[in-house]
């Protein structure tokens, strides 16, 4: 009762704040139009000679539009000890005002606090992802205890507890199904739309969607660490940390702020004395100056893309722990993939079966089947699937089961012994010869070779391979047509991995490569290309993707690549990598532009300005509109 009070006291609270907290984002947009309609207002009255109640309007709208950025300016001056774009606006503003334009000085502060609002806007835009995100997480979840259901918050469930999690519903915390079976639609995990099936002993994240039937759930994580609130905590980490390229532009922003007030100062007594410019003129062009040189669309050029480009890569699964890896991806030359469950599927299969003649290949199977499904061993496993693969019958008990490290398992049935391994576990010398010497055309393949013995005589053997993805081929091909040298790092022996490397389409191949061997490569390669990614599962591969430029862990959703990478795929998708090389691409793409773009028009409005062909209204209008266009083509990075 006490939970559900605090729960019930907590949304009543929520509701009395919701509409402030609806209206927040939208402050400034709303101090600006109100900005606006005091300028129409303060407009209409200097036409009607209401001069005191004109500048009175005018000052309400210096007030009400040019406090947010006021504000900032200065506490980030006193902050930094350095001055800014938003100091330079309050300059413009107040020198415009004392040479009596006093509407060219509001419409400045309407149209800088409009395209502040539209940043704002775009920061609010590129986190509405993310908040999207914490909303599907559930608030209540359904713990049973002693066989009787109780709603509590999701912030009482302790590990070990049991849950009720109906169709329909949300996964309220991260666990392992206890009972029942059904499909989970994990695309706020993953980003991929297609429902996995899910059963007894499988794994569940908070914030997914159960769509069939009512499962029971052990609770393995406390609520605030799940893999959901590790996701949104990324990501918002992410947002917060300034690429290489921003970190320049705000440094160069202070002495770019200095230059600009001493030009200005310069141009406030120069061209009275040089050019024979009444006293009015120059200072009136002096106060456009400060105006059209600010560097308020040059600022803005770089954080809403990054923003933006990160919500677009989380939205579809891909994860970025900051912008410098972000902007890093468009610069690589060549990757390395580490083989086992990165490039394949990191699954053996059983790929072909060899039988002696006049022996029943079904009796094999069952019979193999049945052994093998004591043993923990990989290969076991894939026999064993196989098997049920290919039969509907059930598997016979055997006798005397023994497994045997490193060699095989052996055990009886039906009066028999049967052995199933390695050659030398069976007789090398009979293995060799068997079916014409078959398993030396097989391992020549790249494939494990098993062998069954029933008795004294070698029966059958099995071949095994860790098959390439379905999508490896195409996520290869379409990174070398993009100009990067692809490199695979196995510790198979040579043979296999050229038999892999093949397949999946690399340029090049690294065999016999131990996990402490990976380091060393990398850094050959980094000396080699300059600079390199590294792609593994974030597990054994720590080390190499740390060393690399940039870390890419192939995650599906597990903690440790969330820790150890600098990008994390949240589904084992290669061609993921290829779309975080084009987002990166055309992110920095657009930052160019804004830059470009920016730059032409500070350049272009200083000259007109000098040339005497601009009016501070127009200054106003080409210096803060430049700001707004940069700004709205950040945001197309969000699709």
């Amino acid at each position: 009762m006490n939970a559900e009070a605090k729960i019930l006291t907590s949304s009543q609270t929520g509701n009395h704040e919701s509409v402030i907290e609806k209206i927040k984002p939208h402050a400034e947009l709303i101090a600006a139009l109100f900005c606006g309609i005091l300028i129409a207002a303060g407009w209409i009255l200097e036409k009607k000679g209401m001069e005191n109640a004109s500048i009175a309007a005018f000052l309400l709208a210096f007030l009400i539009g040019g406090f947010a950025k006021a504000k900032e300016g200065i506490e980030e001056t006193i902050e930094n000890k350095e001055l800014n774009v938003e100091m330079l606006m309050i300059f413009a503003a107040i020198g415009s005002s004392i040479i009596g334009y006093w509407t060219e000085g509001a419409i400045l502060i309407f149209i800088f606090a409009v395209s502040g609002a539209l940043e704002t806007y775009t920061l609010n835009k590129s986190r509405k992802e993310i908040s999207s995100l914490m909303q599907l997480q559930p608030e209540e979840a359904l713990r049973i205890n002693n066989g009787m259901e109780e709603k509590v918050h999701v912030s009482q469930l302790k590990i070990g507890d049991i849950i009720l999690v109906k169709p329909g519903e949300r996964v309220p915390s991260d666990g392992r199904i206890s009972k029942g079976q059904t499909t989970i639609d994990e695309a706020a995990i993953t980003g991929e739309s297609i429902p996995v099936s899910k059963s007894e002993g499988d794994n569940v994240f908070a914030g997914t969607v159960n769509l069939n039937g009512s499962i029971t759930i052990e609770i393995t994580k406390p609520n605030s660490e799940t893999l959901f609130q590790k996701i949104i905590q990324l990501v918002q980490n992410a947002q917060s940390e300034k690429s290489p390229s921003q970190l320049f532009i705000e440094k160069f922003e202070g002495t770019y702020v200095k230059i600009v007030l001493a030009v200005v100062f310069l141009m406030m007594f120069l061209p009275h004395y040089v050019l024979g410019w009444n006293w009015n003129e120059t200072f009136y062009r002096a106060m456009i100056l400060l105006v059209v040189a600010s560097p308020c669309a040059l600022v803005a050029s770089i954080m809403p893309a990054t923003l933006s480009a990160i919500s677009n890569g989380a939205r579809h699964g891909i994860l970025f722990k900051g912008g410098i890896h972000l902007e890093n991806l468009s610069h690589l030359k060549a990757i390395a993939f580490d083989k086992t469950g990165t490039l394949t599927k990191g699954k053996p299969e059983l790929t072909n079966m060899i039988t002696k003649d006049g022996i029943s290949r079904n009796d094999i199977l069952l019979a193999a089947g049945a052994i093998e499904k004591h043993s923990n061993h990989p290969l076991a496993h894939a026999i064993v699937n196989y098997v049920k693969n290919q039969l509907n019958e059930k598997f016979p008990e055997p006798e005397k089961i023994e497994d045997v490290p490193g060699w095989g398992i052996k055990a009886f049935m039906n009066g028999m012994e049967w052995k199933i391994g390695k050659a030398e576990f069976v007789g090398k010398d009979f293995a060799d010869e068997f079916a014409d010497r078959a398993a030396s055309a097989l391992a020549d393949e790249g494939k494990t070779i098993v062998f069954v013995q029933r008795g004294k005589e070698i029966v059958a053997i099995f071949a095994f391979k860790d098959v390439v993805r379905e999508e490896t081929k195409s996520a290869i091909d379409s990174l070398k047509a993009k100009g990067i040298y692809t490199i695979m790092l196995t510790g198979d022996s040579k043979k296999t991995a050229n038999v892999i490397a093949k397949e999946s389409h690399v340029n090049d191949f690294i065999a016999e490569c131990l996990p402490e061997k990976k380091v060393e490569e990398l850094k050959k390669l980094k000396k080699q290309f300059g600079n390199v990614a590294m792609v593994g599962d974030g597990i054994n591969d720590a080390p190499a993707l740390a060393t690399a430029n940039v870390g890419i862990a192939m995650g599906e959703g597990t903690d440790v690549a969330l820790e150890t990478a600098d990008i994390v795929l949240m589904k084992n998708d290669l061609p993921k990598i290829a779309e975080a090389i084009n987002l990166s691409q055309r992110m920095n793409r657009i930052v160019k532009q804004n830059i470009v773009f920016s730059i032409s028009v500070i350049m272009l409005l200083i000259a007109s300005n000098f040339l005497q062909l601009v009016d501070l209204p127009f200054g106003v209008i080409g210096h803060e509109g430049s700001t707004i266009l940069v700004i709205l083509n950040s945001l197309r990075l969000l699709k």
